[in-house]
C-alpha cells in the first residue's frame, strides 16, 4: 500500500470530524443582511427571491428581470443581479451567471457571488482558477444546500486535478449535506470508475460505512470479477449487501452478484425500448414505435438479422417505467434502454438505468435528464436548442438586435422566453420589450399596444389621422403553437405591426399556420428538430420510406425515434463495443453520426445535440432556410 496507515487514519479522523462540524442545511437569505428600508423595491426583490427558493424560477426571473428594467438606479439591483446569476446557475446558463455576476459592484453578498462564480468556473473546465474562489469559501458562514454545492464542485475540480482521495473526501461531504445527493454521487462514482486500484482501497478504508465506501467496494468487486477472481469479488459484494446504508448502485451490485453466481447474463444484441403503450400517451408512444421499427427492418436489410428491439409499457406512471428498465436491464440483458417519452416517467427510468449501469438514451426534451449521471443520455427537441438557435441566425446572420417577445404565460412559452431572452444578450443583441398573455386570449390589442409603446386605451394612431411611428424593435418572437399564431398574426397586421421579422418555435411547423395566418405569415422564419420537405437526401429517403412502409407523413417524433434506434444499432455493430460499459463510452464519443434529424454529436452532458433546420414561409410555403449542412460518415472513436 502506497500510502502509510498512520495517514490513513488521520484522514479517516478527517473525514468523521469534518462531518460532524457541518452546519445544519439552511437557504440563502432573502434579507441577507441588508439594512436599507424595506420599500416596494426591497419588497418586490424579497418576494422575487421567496419564489426562487420555493423552485420556481420562471416566475422569479420574470419578476427580477423586470425589477431591473425598470429600477437602474434603485440600490436592490445588486440584490436582484445576484438573485438572477443565481437562477441562470441553477438552470446550467453559466454564461448568462457571469455577465450578471460581472455587473455587481458592491460586496454584501461576496460569499454568493464567489461561489456562483467558482461553481460556474468548474462547469466551465477551469478548475484551477475555481478553486482559488472556491477553497477560501470553508471557512465561510454557508450553509445547508449552499455548503454542499461547494463542498460538490471542490470535489470535482479537486478529481479533474488528478486529487481523486480529496475529492471523494468533499464530494462524501457534499452528499450527506444535500437534499438530492444523486448528482454528488454521480461525481464520486465516475471518480472511483477512474481511479486505480491503491486509491479504491483507501477510499474503501476511509469511507467505510458511506455510499462512497460502498461504492468504492462496487467498483473493486466489478475489477476482481473481470480478472476471474470470484471469491475476492463475492467477498467485497457481501459487505456491501451486508451494510444498510443507503447506496444508489446496490442493484449494480445486485446484479454483478447474480452474474457471478450464474445469474441472467447481458445479451450484446438485445435494446430495450419503455414507451407510453397504453393510456393518453398511447399515440405519441406508437409514432416512436414506428420510427424505430422502422430503423430495425433497414438494419436487417443490411445483412445483420442479429439484434432485436424490447418493448415495454410505461404508460403514465414513473416507478411503472423503473420497474421496466430493471427488467430489461435484468431479466432481459439489454446492452441498452430507449425512452420513456413523458418527464416524470423518463426522470424514474433515468435514475433505475443510472443505478443499474446500463445506457439510457431519453426521449423526452425534461430539463436536468442528462445531469443524473454519465449512463443516461437524451435525443430530443429541447427548448434551449431552440432558443440558442433562433436567437444565434437572427443576430449572427441577419444582424438583427432588438428584439420584442409576445409568449403565452404557461410554462413551455415563458421558458422559451426566458432562454430567448439570454441567448439574445448573450450574442450582444436585447430584448426591449416583453408581453404575456393568457393561453386563452383571442383579443390581441392591449398587448400588441404595449409592445409598440402606445396607451392600450387610446385611439390607434391611424384613427387620429396620424402616421404611425416605427416599432422600436427588428423581430417580434413568439413562442406559441400554429393555432394561436393564427389569431395573432392578422392583429399585428391590423396594428401596422409589419415591418419586423418574425419569429417562431417548433410548434409553427404545421399546415394551420398557412391555412389560419396565411399571408400574415410571410416572411416568417421559425426553428424545428425535423422538416419533411427537407432537400436533404437522408431526410428524403426516410420520409419516403415511411410513406411506403405507414402510409404517413412523419413527424419529429418519429424522426427521433428513428435516429435513436439507428445510432445505438451502429454502435452495437462496432467490434469495440462488447458491453455496457463500452457502449456507454461509445454513445459519450458519439461525432457526425449522420441522421434525418441532422448530424448528431454527443456533447460533454450526455446531450445529443444537431444543427437545427430553420424554415422560412416563402410565397405561402414552408422553405428550408439553405444552411450547410456537412454530411459525414460516424468518426472512429480513440479510447
Amino acid at each position: 500500500m502506497w500510502r502509510s496507515t498512520a495517514v490513513r487514519l488521520m484522514l479517516a479522523a478527517l473525514v468523521i470530524f469534518s462531518g460532524l462540524l457541518l452546519p445544519a442545511a439552511a437557504q440563502m437569505s432573502s434579507q441577507q443582511g441588508d439594512s436599507r428600508t424595506a420599500g416596494p423595491e426591497a419588497l418586490e426583490v424579497r418576494r422575487a427571491g421567496d419564489l426562487y427558493r420555493e423552485g420556481n424560477l420562471d416566475e422569479a426571473l420574470r419578476r427580477l428581470r423586470g425589477f431591473v428594467i425598470r429600477n437602474p438606479h434603485s440600490p436592490w439591483r445588486e440584490q436582484a443581479y445576484l438573485y438572477l446569476s443565481r437562477i441562470f446557475h441553477d438552470r446550467n446558463s453559466c454564461d448568462e451567471a457571469l455577465l450578471y455576476l460581472d455587473r455587481l459592484e458592491q460586496e454584501s453578498d461576496a460569499d454568493m457571488a464567489e461561489l456562483v462564480r467558482g461553481s460556474c468556473l468548474v462547469q466551465a473546465g477551469r478548475y484551477a482558477q475555481a478553486l482559488e474562489h472556491l477553497l477560501p469559501l470553508r471557512e465561510s458562514d454557508l450553509e445547508g444546500s449552499d455548503r454542499a454545492l461547494l463542498l460538490g464542485r471542490i470535489g470535482q475540480a479537486r478529481a479533474a486535478l488528478g486529487q481523486p482521495l480529496q475529492a471523494l473526501v468533499s464530494l462524501n461531504q457534499a452528499a450527506e449535506l444535500d437534499k438530492y445527493p444523486e448528482r454528488w454521487l454521480g461525481e464520486a462514482h465516475r471518480t472511483l470508475r477512474d481511479a486505480d486500484n491503491p486509491v479504491l482501497e483507501e477510499a474503501s478504508f476511509m469511507l467505510r460505512g458511506r455510499a462512497v465506501g460502498q461504492d468504492a467496494d462496487l467498483q473493486l468487486a466489478q475489477r476482481a470479477a473481470d480478472a476471474n477472481q470470484n471469491d475476492r469479488a463475492l467477498s467485497l459484494l457481501s459487505r456491501i449487501m451486508a451494510d444498510p446504508t443507503p447506496f444508489p448502485y446496490r442493484d449494480q451490485a445486485r446484479s454483478l452478484l447474480a452474474r457471478i453466481d450464474g445469474g441472467s447474463t447481458v445479451s450484446r444484441n438485445a435494446l430495450g425500448v419503455v414507451l407510453p403503450l397504453s393510456g393518453r400517451y398511447e399515440s405519441f408512444g406508437e409514432l416512436v414505435r414506428r420510427g424505430m421499427d422502422l430503423a430495425l427492418e433497414l438494419h436487417h436489410q443490411g445483412g445483420d438479422s442479429s439484434p432485436r428491439l424490447i418493448y415495454r409499457d410505461s404508460g403514465v406512471d414513473a416507478a411503472r417505467a423503473s420497474d421496466a428498465v430493471a427488467t430489461l436491464a435484468g431479466a432481459e440483458g439489454v446492452m441498452a434502454v430507449a425512452g420513456p417519452l413523458t418527464g416524470e416517467a423518463s426522470r424514474s427510468a433515468a435514475l433505475q438505468a443510472q443505478r443499474l449501469g446500463v445506457p439510457l438514451v431519453s426521449l423526452s426534451p425534461r430539463a436536468g435528464l442528462p445531469e443524473v449521471g454519465d449512463f443516461v443520455f437524451r435525443n430530443s427537441l429541447t427548448n434551449e436548442q431552440q432558443a440558442r438557435t433562433l436567437a444565434g441566425y437572427a443576430v449572427e446572420d441577419l444582424n438583427l438586435y432588438r428584439f420584442a417577445i409576445l409568449a403565452p404565460e404557461e410554462g413551455q412559452g415563458r421558458e422559451l422566453a426566458d432562454l430567448f431572452a439570454a441567448q439574445v444578450e448573450q450574442k450582444g443583441g436585447r430584448v426591449v420589450t416583453r408581453q404575456d398573455y393568457p393561453p386563452d386570449l383571442t383579443d390581441f390589442r392591449v398587448q400588441i399596444k404595449r409592445l409598440l409603446g402606445q396607451d392600450p386605451n387610446a385611439p390607434a394612431p391611424q384613427a387620429r389621422g396620424e402616421k404611425p411611428s416605427p416599432p422600436p424593435f427588428d423581430a417580434l418572437l413568439i413562442p406559441d403553437y400554429a393555432e394561436m399564431i393564427g389569431l395573432i398574426a392578422p392583429q399585428l397586421a391590423y396594428y401596422d405591426l409589419t415591418d419586423v421579422q418574425l419569429l417562431g418555435i417548433n410548434g409553427w411547423n404545421s399546415p394551420q399556420l398557412l391555412e389560419r395566418a396565411g399571408r400574415f405569415v410571410e416572411g416568417a422564419i421559425f426553428v424545428d428538430g425535423f422538416f419533411a420537405d427537407s432537400p436533404d437526401p437522408i431526410v428524403r429517403e426516410f420520409v419516403s420510406l415511411y410513406r411506403e412502409t405507414y402510409g404517413d407523413e412523419p413527424s419529429i417524433l418519429e424522426a427521433q425515434a428513428f435516429d435513436t434506434a439507428g445510432l445505438l444499432l451502429y454502435l452495437l455493430g462496432r467490434p469495440d463495443v462488447a458491453n455496457r460499459e463500452d457502449l456507454r463510452r461509445a454513445l459519450a464519443s458519439l461525432r457526425n453520426y449522420p441522421g434525418v434529424t441532422g448530424n448528431l454529436f454527443v456533447d460533454d452532458l450526455g446531450e445529443i445535440r444537431r444543427e437545427l433546420f430553420l424554415i422560412h414561409v416563402e410565397q405561402g410555403a414552408f422553405i428550408q432556410i439553405d444552411r450547410e449542412r456537412n454530411r459525414a460518415l460516424p468518426m472512429p472513436l480513440d479510447f
